[in-house]
């Protein structure tokens, strides 16, 4: 059986599949900054810190958002060390289908990878409400594209484009049961998270697309208030 680490992930620290998905988040932060340009007045709030401290790109939000004492991180794990690591930050557990934040709490929410762990299509779309709810000015949510030809949590390739009754049985019988359980992992597509995004008022939503050798590597999910 293959445990995940903290990041939810099976692949080797340091090894080249880790390297390059570290380049592609330094790219998707640099679209973020790109985007939104926070200021050093702006509130910022990262959902899905995580524990881990094994890969270079655990926690890169925390790592290179410029205004630490304006960031708030968040998630199950505990990961109160980033506080220590960068002095100014505040790491609040939470789970993030029921934040514990006032509505517009914050200008800018983020969030990277952690939508497709948290079950049904119904709990992605409590996901994006709650991120949504506490959001003042805008949101910059990504997650895997499932047509990638890899499947980046698993390191397994094609089996994830078969049908989710089909492809869970077999990462049950190659040993990796927990991908094979929909709490635990829910790829979504450019068209299914911009289905999510439907029906809620006052927001404008853009789907944008990451690439790696010229495919979807991820897809980014950006709200704007009206």
């Amino acid at each position: 059986m293959r445990e995940p680490n903290a990041q939810l992930n099976v692949a080797v620290p340091g090894s080249f599949s880790v390297r390059i998905a570290a380049c592609v988040r330094r790219r998707m932060f640099d679209v973020f900054l790109q985007t939104f340009t926070p200021e050093e007045t702006d509130t910022a709030l990262d959902i899905g810190a995580t524990s881990d401290q094994s890969y270079e790109s655990s926690n890169y939000f925390e790592a290179l958002y410029p205004f630490k004492d304006r960031l708030t991180a968040c998630g199950l794990d505990d990961a109160s060390f980033l506080e220590w690591q960068y002095p100014g930050l505040r790491f609040v557990s939470a789970d993030v289908i029921a934040l514990p934040f006032a509505d517009a709490s914050f200008d800018l929410v983020h969030s990277s990878a952690v939508i497709e762990h948290v079950g049904s299509r119904t709990r992605q779309r409590q996901m994006l409400a709650e991120v949504l709810r506490v959001a003042r000015r805008g949101v910059y949510l990504t997650t895997p594209n499932r047509w990638f030809p890899v499947e980046f949590h698993t390191q397994l390739p094609l089996l994830h484009w078969l049908p989710a009754a089909l492809y869970r049985p077999l990462f049950r019988l190659l040993g990796y049961g927990f991908f094979a359980q929909e709490s635990n992992l829910n790829l979504l597509s450019p068209r299914t998270l911009s289905r999510l995004a439907i029906g809620f008022p006052g927001w404008r939503f853009e789907i944008r697309k990451q690439r790696l050798l010229g495919l979807t590597s991820n897809v980014l999910l950006i709200a704007r208030r009206d």
